[in-house]
């Protein structure tokens, strides 16, 4: 039988050992109790604890079995601190596959929430603050959208040198400057003096075998790197491309679109990126890179209307 817990306050208490718990959070139409799946690895030592999220968005599930991977194969005995996996934050938009919460806003961009504001906001209000207070250390995995697919990449403040420390450690594709000043469960984290970067692992609804691997790779080296757990830093094969920023170029024209860069690609301004097509087949627009970058994201879905995503596109450091 796994016990109902009302906060993470348990942890200062709790006995060494890899523990499962659901926490409770909101209630539904019923009366009955909404509760998120908690998983704990508790050492001997004190020390700090590092906490990793996964499917604020429901539909974007690779951090569920990055999380039971890790979790599977921690030995407490090795752990100093805390480790404290929610492989599911949003249940209910997990439960009906849907990225949106149940009133229709995306729950991250709703923290730290408030307890008296709408859904998304009570409910955000109440994950931070039974769970996501009670970190040191923050680890936040999503997925790229539905109808786009993601490079392996992450969002962090690169003028923080421990955010900083944490995104290199990934062995990311792409590290994106992205400072936290957004109402993002990172950018909310951060505000609590909570050291946090958010992990871009792949695509929606889907396990990616490969990706997977890479995520829990990242994780063993940032908790090594931060005393948390024993272990060798693997080193990346290659180094990541650093971005000062990002943005999306979007359609003027509603049409079949094809965006032909691949993830991770480096493209020059003025090549042509996409290519918007009639019913009839034929060219309606081109669109071309506007400056040089490297391709973060980008669509996949053909069809298109006016003021529909392109690609994601990162500006590098000079």
């Amino acid at each position: 039988m796994i016990k109902t817990i009302s906060s993470l306050e348990i942890l200062q208490d709790l006995e060494p050992g890899l523990h499962k718990f659901w926490c409770e959070i909101i209630s539904n139409p019923l009366s009955q109790p909404i509760k998120i799946p908690v998983m704990i690895a508790k050492g001997k030592q004190e020390g700090k604890t590092m906490g990793i999220t996964a499917a604020i968005h429901g539909n974007e599930v690779n951090g569920v079995p990055i999380l039971q991977k890790l979790f599977k194969n921690l030995d407490p005995e090795n752990v100093q601190g805390a480790i404290v996996g929610i492989p599911v934050a949003n249940i209910p938009s997990f439960e009906r596959k849907k990225r949106r919460f149940v009133d229709g806003r995306d729950l991250n961009h709703h923290f730290p929430g408030k307890p008296d504001g709408h859904n998304s906001s009570v409910y955000a209000y109440n994950l931070f603050q039974r769970c996501i207070t009670y970190f040191d250390y923050l680890v936040d995995l999503h997925t790229a959208s539905f109808g786009r697919i993601n490079s392996y990449y992450i969002r962090a403040d690169l003028s923080d040198p421990i955010t900083k420390r944490m995104a290199l450690l990934q062995n990311a594709q792409i590290i994106v400057h992205n400072p936290p000043n957004d109402s993002t469960l990172r950018g909310a984290a951060s505000q609590e003096k909570i050291h946090a970067i958010t992990l871009e692992v792949g695509n929606p609804n889907i396990f990616q075998k490969g990706i997977i691997r890479s995520g829990l790779t990242g994780l063993y080296n940032v908790l090594h790197e931060f005393g948390l757990y024993p272990d060798e830093i693997d080193q990346p094969e290659n180094d990541a491309v650093l971005c000062r920023d990002s943005y999306w170029l979007y359609t003027q024209e509603g049409g079949v679109l094809e965006v032909l860069p691949d993830l991770a690609q480096h493209i020059q301004k003025g090549e042509v990126v996409a290519i918007v097509r009639d019913i009839f087949g034929d060219i309606v627009k081109r669109y071309s890179a506007p400056e040089d970058g490297i391709v973060i994201g980008k669509s996949i879905s053909p069809v298109n209307i006016s003021g529909g995503r392109i690609l994601h596109l990162g500006r590098k450091y000079q």
